[in-house]
């Protein structure tokens, strides 16, 4: 293996994963959907360091080429990674479900408790400010 190659392949590999950390660190990424990337940049990394294990694991396999595994392995990590997300999305949704239907209930609730005081008091225009004529006290207009 080309020394360039190898070391190119270590650094893409502690890159990812120091990205991952750092974003879980950050708040960025939580912990549960972390996992399945977590366990690509590790892979990564192993096969980064020992090349030859690759090549063993495909032998045992019996794939000819372990450019396929790697391939295999990729796709595999990014359906887990969507189904987890799918998963997530599937339990938001209902908990937005949830929430929408009391906040509906509340809203009706409220335009019920609402609704005996604006008939009591109808819309209309509020009355004029007294005038300095009416200011004598008599209550009589002139």
């Amino acid at each position: 293996m080309n020394p360039v190659t190898y070391a190119f392949g270590i650094v893409a590999a502690l890159l990812a994963v120091l990205a991952i950390v750092e974003l879980m660190r950050r708040s960025t990424l939580r912990e549960r959907h972390a996992v399945w990337w977590l366990v690509g940049g590790v892979l990564a990394l192993i096969v980064a360091v020992f090349p030859q294990t690759l090549t063993w694991v495909a032998g045992v396999l019996g794939i000819a080429i372990p450019t396929n595994l790697v391939f295999f392995i990729a796709i595999g990590l990014l359906f887990l990674v969507s189904l987890q997300y799918g998963a997530e999305l599937t339990r938001i949704e209902e908990k937005l479900r949830v929430l929408a239907e009391r906040a509906a209930v509340h809203d009706e609730r409220i335009r019920r408790i609402e609704e005996p005081h604006r008939q009591d008091s109808p819309l209309r225009a509020p009355s004029s400010p007294p005038t300095h004529e009416d200011a004598d006290g008599d209550g009589e207009d002139a």
